[in-house]
């Protein structure tokens, strides 16, 4: 089961957000949090906020544990830019562009290891029924 967790409009560059990101992809849930809220990058406080959302998502709405969400995916991604300008001399402008980003988390919900599905036999290995033939099969003419 996936979990879904959207933050929009962070007035952050992609680029700072994806170093973060990129720290924290392969980490389990609970060690992501831990290294996000004493990490010194400002970076790091929106996609902590997105990763809370995401595990109250979970367990608020989708009655799971904690303890068995897993990170699938981290996506950052652009948003619109702000275009502004500076003046400089000679009348002239250079112009700025302040940057904003899309963040998604995706997390998977992992079966709790006592609920085992049932094995369904292949074709391959299921055994054939045997096909007995009656006494009475004598067709008349």
């Amino acid at each position: 089961m996936q979990i879904k967790a959207e933050t929009k409009f962070i007035r952050t560059s992609p680029r700072k957000l994806r170093l973060v990101a990129d720290l924290v992809r392969n980490m389990s849930l609970d060690e992501a949090m831990t290294v996000l809220t004493h990490l010194k990058k400002r970076a790091a406080t929106p996609l902590l906020k997105t990763f809370k959302q995401a595990t109250a998502n979970a367990v608020n709405n989708r009655n799971l544990s904690k303890d068995l969400l897993t990170i699938q995916s981290i996506e950052v991604n652009e948003g619109p830019t702000y275009k502004r300008w500076r003046p400089v001399s000679r009348g002239r402008a250079h112009s700025i562009f302040k940057r904003t980003s899309h963040i998604k988390i995706v997390l998977e919900a992992k079966q709790p290891k006592s609920a085992k599905p049932k094995k369904k036999l292949d074709k391959k290995t299921a055994k054939p029924k045997k096909i007995t033939k009656s006494k009475n099969t004598k067709t008349k003419k």
